[in-house]
């Protein structure tokens, strides 16, 4: 595609992408943003104002960005927690990015919006984080827009700054011509091979280092039985303020002080909320490594629980 034909309709590319972005989709938009933005910097002798064309092309990029977090502030506003879950579905790796990011949002709260897109997986989190923690809407679109705003400026200003190399890639793209656009396939199948083959190494190895919400409650019952900790963040308590009866609230950056405090002998079982329950796989990994001679994370975590109909306490009983 020339240039002329990327800045004709770079506006409705650039909506596009950052709007599937946006709403999860698993799609290049940095690079987007880049290829476009040197095309308005290639093609500025054509176009009468190449300014006004990057303001309207940094407009859509705000429009689909925040249209698109409007779907998932709403979701976790409307159905809190189980958004949240939904999201931990989608990737293994989403578990460790949910808890990591609501410790982000604890410390800057709705401020932690202008620089998420910076952040790999941060933004697809805290947006509907943002909606569970009863954010207000219009606290919401300021501070979603001002970071979107940004993140496409950076990107659309890389393009201009580079244009002429990215255009030396233009030229290699248009002689290769089809052969360019079956490597460029190929990398992104083998990417995609690679994500789901670790996907299913990942999920083979929690499924032999874990136990069952039955099994934990049979070794409930036995004394001395086992210490139950509750790794979850304090956001995430706030959205479900209820634990398994006897646990302990625990932090996975506070590993040390765990071990001292219940020693090497004693058998520890992680639970956190998230259904892939990542973060307490890693965390009774950890154990294990500092000296805990059993340590496991519960499958399903507190949710599991319920659904098996094991009672819960109130936080704070």
């Amino acid at each position: 595609m020339s240039h002329e034909l990327i800045a004709r309709y770079g506006a409705l590319v650039v909506f596009l992408n950052v709007l599937g972005a946006a709403l999860g989709l698993p799609v290049p938009v940095m690079p987007t943003l880049i290829t476009v933005g040197a095309s308005i910097a290639l093609a500025a002798g054509v176009l009468s104002s190449a300014l006004s064309h990057f303001v309207m092309i940094l407009g859509a990029a705000v429009a689909g960005g925040v249209l698109g977090d409007l779907v998932w502030f709403a979701g976790g506003k409307r159905y809190g927690e189980r958004t949240l879950n939904t999201l931990c579905k989608f990737s293994l790796s989403a578990d460790t990015c949910i808890s990591k990011t609501e410790r982000f949002f604890g410390r800057w709260g709705v401020r932690v919006l202008i620089v998420a897109r910076f952040v790999p997986g941060l933004s697809l989190v805290v947006v509907p984080l943002c909606g569970a923690m009863a954010v207000r809407l219009r606290s919401f679109i300021s501070h979603d827009f001002a970071g979107v705003t940004l993140w496409a400026s950076v990107g659309l200003a890389t393009g201009v700054v580079f244009a002429s190399q990215i255009d030396v890639i233009f030229v290699l793209a248009s002689q290769l011509g089809r052969q360019a656009v079956t490597v460029i396939g190929v990398a992104l199948a083998l990417y995609v091979f690679y994500r789901y083959c670790r996907r299913i190494i990942l999920a083979k190895a929690l499924e032999k280092a874990r136990i069952s919400v039955s099994e934990l409650r049979a070794l409930l019952a036995i004394n001395p039985g086992p210490v139950v900790v509750d790794i979850r963040s304090a956001e995430r308590r706030i959205l479900d303020p209820f634990l398994i009866p006897g646990a302990v609230l625990g932090d996975e950056r506070e590993l040390q002080e765990i071990v001292e405090r219940y020693g090497v002998n004693r058998t520890l079982v992680i639970y956190c909320s998230c259904p892939n329950e990542v973060s307490a796989a890693w965390m009774a990994k950890r154990l294990r490594l500092a000296g805990v001679k059993l340590a496991l994370p519960l499958a399903g975590g507190i949710d599991a629980w319920r659904l098996a109909g094991f009672d819960v306490d109130p936080l704070g009983r």
